[in-house]
């Protein structure tokens, strides 16, 4: 199976959102920013959905130096930690940042303090969360393999297009991730666009995916996007099985 990421109808209220998603997939990340915020999780009752929830990040940095951003920042995913409990959902965050590379070693500090404060509120909660990967954004965490270790003990949502940008998608598929969110590029820009429109190799990426047994989520900017990408998803699942492609056969709902 396939999820989905709100992403691809960001312009679009929340509901349309969801009531669009409905008829392609059982399963659905929800963008926890501008039009999807999250307020409460009323908006999500409405729909079975098995949840994912990508908490804010836009004036989130749970790395910063200074203290009482980190704890407001910290604060911020702990609700949505508390909206992911009503529905079961499992959440991921992004890592922060330093502003000036002298300060990097105290933004690690820092860092591993919220996650540790992270780790205790899911535990209190019941939520899983996981650490995205980061794409070629200066002082951001998390943007290489070397950076794995800080979150040593938390799952890896493995952003393939953020991956790519950086140069080390090799690396990071060799590593177990225990989520996905599938989008493509040309290695300079993230693009966010359609499986199979840039340059990154998906026959190795959902090879990955296979042995992690997790369902990956089609995190592209158009829904026009998301069925292409369905269709080259389909395509390289049915060569894997030796057998001639059927989009209808490979739809969001079926196994990868």
């Amino acid at each position: 199976m396939f999820g989905i990421s709100t992403y691809c109808l960001h312009r679009e209220p929340l509901s349309f959102a969801l009531d669009t998603l409905a008829p392609m997939t059982d399963c659905v990340e929800v963008m926890d920013e501008g039009l999807h915020f999250l307020e409460s999780a009323e908006p999500l009752e409405s729909h079975t959905f098995r949840y994912f929830i990508h908490a804010p990040s836009r004036g989130v940095n749970i790395a910063s130096v200074l203290e009482p951003i980190r704890r407001a920042s910290v604060e911020v995913q702990v609700q949505t930690f508390a909206i992911a409990a009503e529905v079961g959902a499992d959440v991921v965050i992004h890592p922060g940042y330093y502003a000036w590379s002298a300060e990097r070693d105290r933004a690690t500090g820092r860092f591993q303090q919220s996650l540790s404060d992270l780790k205790a509120a899911a535990e209190d909660l019941s939520v899983t969360f996981f650490v995205e990967n980061m794409g070629n954004w200066e002082y951001f965490f998390l943007r290489s393999c070397d950076d794995l270790p800080l979150i040593d003990g938390i799952g890896l949502a493995l952003d393939v297009g953020h991956a790519n940008q950086n140069g080390c998608l090799d690396c990071f598929l060799t590593h177990p991730a225990a989520h996905f969110h599938l989008h493509d590029n040309n290695g300079d820009e993230d693009t966010h666009s359609p499986v199979g429109a840039g340059t990154i190799d998906f026959v190795a990426v959902m090879e990955a995916v296979r042995r992690s047994r997790v369902t990956p989520i089609i995190e592209v900017e158009t829904l026009d996007g998301v069925t292409a990408s369905i269709a080259a998803l389909a395509a390289i699942d049915a060569a894997a099985r030796g057998e001639q492609g059927d989009p209808a056969r490979f739809s969001p709902r079926s196994r990868p």
